[in-house]
């Protein structure tokens, strides 16, 4: 049953470096945390694309491990023609305790 009262997640935009692979997979490599913390990014799994149903925006979701901790990281795909930028990196945290999303230092 779902709770009512839960808030859906925030998306918490971060900066990331990624890499491109030698048939042209954008891989990220780390995530830079809004306080400035940077996190190397240990392992890449699954990658999927998706899309939210109400925006129609497409994204692709990276299955990465920090630290030991599995997490998804989303690479949301500019809407429109936007010159130079083609999209942005966020994660999906809970809106009580965005701090949890990532492991301790």
């Amino acid at each position: 049953m779902l709770n009512k009262n839960r808030l859906p997640p925030l998306k918490v935009y971060v900066k990331v470096k990624a890499d491109f692979d030698r048939t042209g997979y954008m891989v990220p490599t780390e995530i830079t945390w809004t306080d400035g913390r940077i996190f190397r990014i240990d392992r890449t799994g699954d990658i999927r694309e998706t899309e939210t149903g109400y925006t129609g925006v497409k994204r692709t979701r990276y299955s990465v491990v920090i630290r030991g901790q599995n997490r998804y990281l989303y690479f949301e795909r500019c809407r429109y023609g936007c010159g130079s930028q083609f999209g942005r990196w966020f994660l999906e945290c809970e809106a009580e305790a965005p701090e949890s999303l990532l492991p301790s230092a």
